[in-house]
């Protein structure tokens, strides 16, 4: 993956046209071999992987990859799900859809899905974060000032944020253990 992501950071930078944070990026692609399983179509685990090229796709030609770097911020998931509808099948051309869906106190929300022949044939949900490489996180709000967004315009749709709400872990300094309720009460 990591020749794939050098690729399309190149293509969307010096081969792609401009496009805005908030509009739909696409870029095509054709299942490769190293994308499916046994069963010859694409691995269910995959599908997070070329998600990743989507958002990088979005951030670079919206312009706002190169700022983020220059600031020191890197995102990272905190949390993604995904919903299989069809198959993608080896060599099979698709198009991957990406666009941010909102913003809360917290974190973005970028919605992406797979498209055949204009039909979803998955379709993913992922909730990130921005970390400093001196350490902390970024907030919203400088995440708004390097963005060039006012955040607070884009609220999350209700259903996105239930999900985020009830896929939610306690944060990495909190403890929690792995317990398993055996349902014997």
């Amino acid at each position: 993956m990591i020749f794939r992501t050098v690729y399309w950071m190149i293509r969307s930078r010096f081969f792609s046209s401009p496009l805005g944070l908030h509009e739909v990026g696409r870029i095509r692609m054709r299942a490769r071999l190293t994308d499916i399983d046994v069963l010859k179509h694409i691995n269910n685990g995959m599908y997070l992987s070329l998600m990743d090229l989507g958002r990088v796709d979005l951030l670079v030609r919206a312009g706002t990859w190169q700022r983020l770097q220059r600031l020191g911020y890197y995102p990272v998931v905190g949390s993604a799900t995904m919903t299989y509808r069809k198959s993608i099948t080896w060599r099979q051309a698709f198009t991957l859809e990406t666009r941010i869906v909102g913003y809360d106190e917290r974190a973005v929300y970028v919605e992406q899905r797979f498209v055949v022949d204009g039909e979803i044939a998955a379709r993913g949900i992922m909730q990130g974060r921005f970390l400093k490489r001196t350490g902390g996180t970024v907030s919203m709000r400088e995440l708004g000032e390097a963005l060039g967004v006012d955040v607070t315009t884009s609220p999350v749709p209700e259903w996105v944020r239930r999900w985020a709400d009830d896929a939610r872990l306690p944060s990495g300094r909190t403890p929690t253990p792995s317990v398993w309720d055996d349902g014997a009460s």
